[in-house]
């Protein structure tokens, strides 16, 4: 009977180390679950904290793309049009002067004192 009576005990003592130990494994297992919990809505949080900023951005460079749109369609000032006009003029007026020199039927066009120089760049390339 005594035999049985510790049997008893030390089965009784097993019984309170496994129920502690699965109290303490519950506990754990808790504890891991709450911070899963945490780090899913930290993550949940930046998430959407980057959303937001994404969607910001996308605003922010469509916002600059509609102004660099209006800035490419805007006519060009006065001034620039009055030079591009005053340039296109003076094209057209030095044309016959540079083709006649450049096909070697007249002399250099502007000034006597480049005439030489440019003789000689001609005549250099010419023998290339």
């Amino acid at each position: 009977m005594t035999s049985l009576f510790a049997q008893e005990i030390r089965l009784s003592k097993r019984y309170e180390e496994i129920v502690s130990q699965r109290l303490m494994l519950l506990q754990q297992m808790e504890s891991k679950f709450g911070e899963q919990n945490k780090e899913k809505t930290s993550q949940i949080q930046a998430a959407e904290t980057a959303f937001k900023r994404n969607l910001s951005l996308l605003k922010d460079i469509e916002a600059a793309e509609k102004s660099l749109q209006t800035r490419i369609h805007l006519p060009p000032p006065p001034e620039l049009v009055s030079l591009e006009t005053l340039y296109w003029a003076s094209v057209e007026e030095y044309i016959p002067k540079w083709e006649q020199f450049l096909l070697g039927r007249a002399p250099y066009p502007i000034g006597v004192e480049n005439q030489n120089e440019a003789e000689n760049t001609i005549q250099n390339k010419a023998q290339q």
